[in-house]
């Protein structure tokens, strides 16, 4: 790996497409933007289609030649999904890469439109649907990639699956962590899967470390206060230096799958892009396996690895 890796070694990603979730605001649009710049076409898969479209602006303004579009999609909703998957392979045959960003942070207990915990359905089950629905055009495109985001908050994640819903007592943060923990294990076995069917398409997860992002500033739905505010841009990075592990997942060409990437500072808090060991340890196969099964069912999305199959 190159110290010190900031982007500027970025391989040539010119003439792939791209599908960046929650791609409008924080660690989403600055890997958008980046892509964007290095001539790769880019679809911003967003809930709110005006602040997308903003987004497009942005990066339009810098980088006028750029190929941006939004493109509806609410992962709290797997009608939504099913219908941007639909519509993604209508317009597009082939997929480069699939960037699994968007999340959401510690909300007061709610949940999803097809009745799920909020973050364990949005930050999990939504992507794993997409991912599964998005297949044919992943594993029909020569060298294609899937990154998943988890976080530093997967270390003291657990998969309650007595409680997945948190209907039995929730906690915030805990289910946060799940469902981080899920998008870990879930990057993981999808690698697996590949290797056992001899698919060529590779998975990477990576984590942010500490990044100064909307996420993190309004995780509650509530603005924070200019103290909270201040202690949260002393701790943490800019999003721009947050998304280089996704930039470093989605396009390293020395990675084989698999892996996990971090920021290389104390305790994978903030610095350059690095594999992040960690992964050996959290990662447990009878818990993914099972994660993976009961996923398919609530979800009704079954992954068919094969180019002429869809998912059911």
């Amino acid at each position: 790996m190159v110290e010190k890796w900031n982007g500027e070694e970025m391989a040539d990603v010119s003439g792939q497409t791209i599908v960046i979730t929650g791609a409008n605001s924080g660690l989403g649009f600055e890997t958008a933007f980046a892509l964007a710049g290095k001539g790769a076409e880019i679809i911003l898969a967003v809930r709110n289609a005006s602040k997308g479209e903003k987004a497009v602006d942005r990066i339009l303004s810098v980088h006028p030649k750029a190929n941006v579009r939004v493109m509806d999609l609410d992962l709290s909703d797997l009608s939504s999904i099913r219908h941007f998957a639909a519509s993604f392979q209508e317009n597009y045959e082939s997929l480069s890469v699939l960037i699994n960003n968007a999340g959401v942070m510690i909300p007061p207990y709610s949940r999803t439109k097809d009745g799920f915990e909020l973050q364990f359905g949005s930050n999990h089950l939504g992507h794993f649907a997409l991912t599964g629905l998005l297949l044919p055009r992943i594993l029909s495109t020569p060298k294609s990639r899937v990154v998943t985001l988890s976080s530093l908050a997967a270390i003291n994640g657990y998969i309650d699956f007595e409680n997945l819903n948190g209907e039995n007592g929730y906690k915030p943060m805990k289910y946060y962590g799940q469902s981080k923990l899920a998008n870990l294990l879930f990057a993981r076995e999808l690698q697996n899967k590949f290797n056992q069917h001899g698919a060529t398409p590779i998975s990477v997860a990576c984590h942010p470390g500490l990044s100064h992002t909307n996420l993190m500033s309004r995780g509650s739905g509530k603005p924070i206060n200019r103290f909270v505010h201040f202690l949260s841009k002393t701790i943490t990075q800019p999003a721009s230096m947050g998304a280089l592990p996704t930039l470093y997942a989605a396009t390293e060409p020395s990675l084989t799958g698999g892996e996990y990437i971090g920021p290389d500072g104390k305790k994978s808090r903030k610095g350059f892009p690095r594999k992040d060991g960690i992964i050996d340890t959290l990662y447990n196969e009878e818990t993914s396996k099972r994660l993976w099964d009961i996923s398919e069912t609530l979800t009704e999305v079954k992954y068919c690895f094969t180019e002429s199959m869809t998912p059911k």
